[in-house]
């Protein structure tokens, strides 16, 4: 009899569970097996601690905004590096669609961004989430049929763009404004 609670013990093996699981899934990452071996801090203490620090960083407001872009700008900017760097092109769409995606709401985000802090306090969590979601690679989902607005894979990014971006963009590019300034630039360059 170990003198522990049977909810304790139990307690513990889930997080042992779920700390093996984890470790699995982050020894895919070249740059975090590197970073493990040099510090001798077990990867899945350090993501956690990374993630613990950038919440507790977003409950001082003044920090959220620089903090929510970070996470926006940093993965992303390594993985799209990666992408190029590959010869597959599938990678460079899915990248090139969330740069997209993320350049059009921080955009909107430059404009509006004192009436949604007025209205939604917890605007940079919000925000920081969406990110997220854009950016993880557990919303490319197989291929979705079921949802004729987002054909092919389906993650965040690609999601926002078809429903939200498209029919914006080509409604921008059909109109005559655009046409005309087309036709001009046509004809200026011949």
């Amino acid at each position: 009899m170990s003198g522990q609670h049977p909810v304790v013990t139990q307690a513990q093996n889930k997080f042992f569970y779920y700390n093996e699981q984890l470790d699995k899934e982050l020894s895919k990452y070249p740059v975090l097996v590197n970073l493990e071996r040099q510090t001798q801090v077990p990867k899945t203490y350090a993501v956690a601690g990374s993630v613990a620090s950038l919440i507790f960083l977003h409950l001082f407001n003044p920090l959220a905004g620089p903090i929510s872009t970070l996470v926006g700008w940093a993965l992303p900017a390594y993985f799209s590096f990666k992408a190029i760097e590959s010869p597959s092109p599938k990678d460079d769409i899915q990248w090139l669609t969330y740069w997209v995606v993320f350049g059009f709401f921080t955009f909107v985000e430059s404009i509006m961004l004192r009436v949604v802090l007025y209205y939604l306090p917890w605007y940079f969590a919000f925000k920081t989430l969406f990110i997220v979601w854009l950016q993880l690679p557990y919303f490319r989902g197989p291929p979705c049929d079921n949802f004729s607005a987002l054909p092919g894979y389906v993650n965040g990014a690609e999601a926002t763009y078809h429903a939200v971006l498209k029919p914006i963009l080509l409604n921008i590019s059909s109109s005559a404004v655009v046409k005309q300034a087309e036709q001009a630039s046509n004809d200026a360059s011949q």
